[in-house]
């Protein structure tokens, strides 16, 4: 499904340019379920940042599916982000002033869903993630699970082909973090390719395969599960 060859990531300054990635060489398979780990600064967000569409390499090529985005415009970005990608945040993302639903909704505004169907759309997305019964609570009326399952079911309601998970347990404790991780793979169990961020060998050993990087480079790959 994703497809990085030679990505490097550069970005300059009037006195210092940074290497972010460095001729980073990768591939994500459809429906696979992978976690991304290193150390502060190694280059993580940098990667999940192309990987979602948000920011373009400076040289490579990068594939997402049959497509070979790497340069296209910011609105040829933002229609394919839009329609094939859901993200999920350590710190939940959601909008104060919006209630569960409402927040979930958001997803779907730019999508060209009736009403109706965005009804029926996050009413099913809120019961996967066992929220429903907060449904008209505000965000600070929920603990922090609840909002991270708010935040899953906001990437999981347009059915995106791919979720990008970046820290999303690291502001959760054991039982809850542990929760989430069970969300994200009955998502992978349905078939979308989620690509994780974490600090958490835990957390990263239930992921099929973890990647490492150091200094803007992949130095391992391991796969965890068949």
């Amino acid at each position: 499904m994703l497809k990085l060859e030679n990505v490097s990531k550069i970005y300059r300054t009037t006195d210092v340019e940074t290497r972010a990635l460095d001729e980073v060489t990768l591939e994500i398979a459809n429906g696979e379920f992978v976690a991304i780990m290193g150390p502060s600064g190694c280059g993580k967000s940098t990667l999940l940042n192309i990987l979602g569409l948000i920011d373009s390499p400076t040289s490579g090529e990068f594939w997402f599916e049959d497509e070979e985005v790497s340069k296209y415009s910011e609105s040829q970005l933002t229609r394919l982000r839009r329609a094939a990608i859901g993200f999920v945040f350590q710190s939940f993302n959601l909008i104060d002033d919006l209630n569960v639903q409402e927040n979930v909704e958001v997803a779907l505004i730019y999508r060209g869903y009736s009403a109706r169907e965005r009804k029926k759309r996050i009413a099913e997305a809120l019961e996967r993630v066992g929220i429903a019964h907060r449904a008209r609570h505000m965000p600070q009326q929920l603990s922090g699970g609840q909002q991270q399952r708010v935040a899953i079911a906001r990437a999981l309601v347009s059915d995106p082909k791919l979720i990008l998970a970046d820290e999303p347990t690291g502001n959760l404790d054991t039982a809850n973090g542990e929760e989430v991780m069970g969300l994200l793979k009955g998502a992978v169990g349905a078939g979308t390719t989620v690509v994780m961020v974490t600090h958490s060998l835990v957390h990263a050993g239930e992921a099929e395969r973890t990647i490492k990087l150091l200094d803007g480079r992949v130095v391992s790959e391991t796969l965890l599960a068949a």
